[in-house]
């Protein structure tokens, strides 16, 4: 008679062991520790930069023997007089209409020229697309400090020194290069069936560029042309050599011959009050458009 052995009962798979972390620290636990030291880092960066900036705002409400008795407490009396001052007797005010009229008219017409390039570069084949492009990004590289020499003399040449469309092309050149690198790659991210359907329906490429692809591209607009504001507004080097005359001088120039000034009247109150109207319309930008800065950014880089 013949004995059946029961059939081996199926074996479960062992299971798969976990590989050890060698630094004996899991993964959560070191993403906590990056994000400790990336958040500390965060806040001592805001901190060395906002403390400055309120300390300058302080300063600018006390007068000049608090300046120097107290300078680290709070004003005991507000002198907003000193803020009218700098505006009227240092000529704050003629200088922040000179920044404001060169600046503005510089970053319109540099969105201009830099959307219309970088668009064209972006969406079109042609020979020499690439030489051009790394042309631009060439300029951004080259020290402005080897064109000041030069740039002084074309422009003397052309009877540009002094004046006010002078400097707003001066900027518009400066600016370019930058623009044209950032707007070439935000609108390579927009789509290109939207130009291909308007060309169908028998739109230009005129219209193409101002009616579909530039209002797309609002964001990426936004954020360079916020920078270019923020940056051509702080421009000292190019005013300086091309601004000869004190009557348009701008806010840069401005402050500095304020600050010169100072070793010889004591006029401590002003200056801070100076540095704080040059400051407002930067910190009133960027507060107003910072998320438009961020989106542009992030879209700017899917590409």
């Amino acid at each position: 008679m013949a004995i059946e052995t029961p059939a081996p009962a199926a074996t479960r798979p062992a299971p798969a062991r976990r590989p050890r972390n060698r630094g004996g620290v899991d993964g959560s636990a070191g993403e906590r520790t990056l994000n400790v030291f990336s958040h500390g880092f965060l806040v001592v960066w805001a901190v060395l930069v906002a403390v400055p900036l309120l300390w300058a705002l302080m300063t600018a409400f006390k007068s000049d023997r608090e300046i120097f008795s107290s300078p680290w407490s709070l004003p005991t009396e507000w002198h907003v007089e000193n803020f009218v001052r700098a505006w009227t007797t240092a000529n704050i005010g003629r200088y922040f209409l000179n920044s404001a009229i060169v600046v503005c008219a510089a970053v319109v017409l540099v969105m201009l020229l830099g959307a219309m390039v970088a668009y064209v570069l972006a969406r079109y084949e042609f020979p020499g697309r690439n030489v051009i492009y790394y042309t631009f990004v060439a300029g951004m590289t080259f020290p402005i400090f080897l064109a000041l020499v030069p740039l002084f003399f074309v422009v003397q040449n052309v009877g540009m020194l002094g004046t006010y469309h002078g400097l707003i092309l001066v900027y518009t050149a400066y600016a370019l290069p930058f623009t044209v690198f950032f707007l070439t790659s935000f609108f390579k991210t927009l789509p290109g069936a939207l130009v291909e359907a308007a060309m169908l329906d028998g739109c230009s490429h005129a219209g193409a560029f101002f009616r579909i692809m530039l209002p797309l591209a609002r964001p990426g607009m936004i954020s360079v042309g916020i920078l270019n504001f923020l940056g051509l507004w702080n421009q000292f080097l190019l005013p300086l050599v091309l601004m000869p005359d004190n009557d348009r001088y701008v806010l840069s120039q401005g402050l500095a011959v304020l600050a010169a000034n100072q070793g010889y009247r004591s006029d401590w109150s002003a200056l801070f009050a100076g540095l704080v109207i040059a400051l407002l319309p930067v910190i009133a930008v960027y507060v107003v458009f910072q998320r438009r800065i961020q989106e542009g950014l992030n879209v700017g880089a899917l590409k």
